[in-house]
């Protein structure tokens, strides 16, 4: 998703508290989105008026409480996109349309249906063996680091982050690793959440979309071991349609948010003293590291969203019926309220970054990106002990994205091995 914002001068009529409202664009966001996220908290509160692309008014929500209790009130925030008032000022073009607009996906799917299709996702990701996939998580990470550890350099969101959990998930689909077509795939899933210049998010999705219908014919006539075939088994009769849009679904948020857990837990292990040391001596552990980057530095930092079923309250606003409203989930992450740093420890896993409530990531989804985010960060250090910065901590960059919390890049330095 891209955050470049062409904004009116003025908010649009119907702007919630248009005039204070906050575009959700600028460097800031890229750079210290925590500190702007306090900022936000002391000059609005709780829930913060905010202009997504284009100058479209929402709310963004900062508060943990707060998050919490929209999550946990679906009678009052629903997932069904079609409630929303600005419809007549969305462009069909809009960047964050695929993520938006209406769609036969478990995402937009409430009460009854939602239970329906989120028991089969369910049931289906509790079939994946995790012992297994940290064996095969472990083989894809030996065959990533051989194909650069006798260089002593490397790039390792490009050339590991997003290849090993990209590679992950789509072996507990059922779909062959690697391979060309499995390439094109993974970086249409990269542009649709989060476009860079000169990207087109919505023709992205769609060849996401041709590509899993694809692989769901092809487990429907020869069906495995594996996610896609246990969907298309389960005795919910799924139909097609829907089950490759909650296989995107399932796809999208295990790939590059997992993707950016694993880099920006390396770059805390390779920047920060106080883990760098630790780590290594053994007195603190990567998983340790693991949730120290989901408390503080989460790769999901906004999640769009809930929309009012009706005029409400919420951190002092009114909310009017059919307000989008914006899940601050680094935000909530960091709220002054549940705070100070002692909360965080491997043992707290209290924080909001796989969401909250009846549309939180499937149990048991968090695990299964845990097995693939631990069995990458220590592959890694295991096969490449001496592995350090090749860039000073301050010249690495991120992405372009108020929705992703994710490097650019991540080069390192190593004792080259022989292959």
């Amino acid at each position: 998703m891209s955050d470049t914002t062409d904004a009116p001068s003025t908010p649009p009529p119907g702007c919630p508290a248009h005039a204070n409202a906050v575009h959700l664009a600028g460097l800031e966001y890229q750079r210290t989105p925590s500190q702007l996220y306090r900022t936000m908290r002391r000059e609005h509160g709780a829930v913060a008026p905010v202009l997504l692309d284009g100058g479209i008014p929402a709310w963004l929500v900062l508060g943990y409480p707060e998050v919490g209790y929209v999550t946990t009130h679906d009678e009052l925030f629903a997932r069904d996109s079609r409630r929303w008032n600005q419809w007549p000022n969305i462009p069909a073009d809009w960047p964050l349309m695929p993520y938006v607009g209406h769609q036969p996906s478990v995402l937009f799917t409430e009460g009854a249906e939602h239970q329906r299709r989120q028991g089969v996702i369910t049931q289906a990701l509790e079939g994946v063996d995790q012992f297994e996939l940290a064996r095969e998580c472990q083989e894809i990470a030996h065959q990533l680091i051989s194909a650069f550890s006798g260089g002593g350099r490397a790039e390792l969101m490009s050339m590991y982050a997003h290849a090993l959990p990209a590679r992950g998930v789509l072996w507990m689909c059922g779909m062959p690793a690697g391979g060309e077509d499995t390439e094109h795939l993974v970086d249409d899933l990269r542009i649709s959440l989060d476009a860079g210049e000169g990207d087109d998010p919505v023709a992205a999705y769609g060849r996401v979309g041709a590509r899993i219908m694809q692989l769901v014919k092809e487990k429907r006539e020869d069906p495995g071991s594996d996610v896609t075939s246990r969907m298309l088994l389960d005795p919910a009769g799924l139909s097609d349609e829907e089950i490759v849009q909650d296989l995107i679904s399932v796809i999208a948020a295990a790939q590059q948010p997992t993707a950016n857990w694993i880099g920006n837990t390396l770059r805390l292990l390779l920047t920060d003293e106080r883990f760098a040391v630790n780590v290594s001596g053994g007195r603190v552990s990567v998983g340790d590291a693991l949730n120290e980057v989901l408390w503080l530095d989460t790769p999901t930092q906004n999640f769009i969203g809930r929309w009012a079923v009706r005029d409400t309250q919420l951190g002092g606003r009114l909310i009017r019926e059919g307000d989008c409203v914006v899940l601050g989930l680094a935000a909530a992450n960091t709220d002054p309220q549940i705070w100070p740093e002692s909360y965080i420890g491997a043992e707290n896993s209290a924080h909001l970054s796989f969401s909250n409530g009846e549309h939180r990531c499937p149990y048991p989804a968090p695990l299964l990106a845990d097995v693939m985010a631990r069995t990458a960060v220590e592959t890694l250090q295991e096969q490449l002990p001496d592995l350090v910065l090749d860039v000073e901590p301050e010249e690495l960059s991120w992405r372009p994205s108020i929705w992703m919390r994710g490097l650019n890049g991540l080069p390192v330095r190593f004792t080259p091995t022989m292959r």
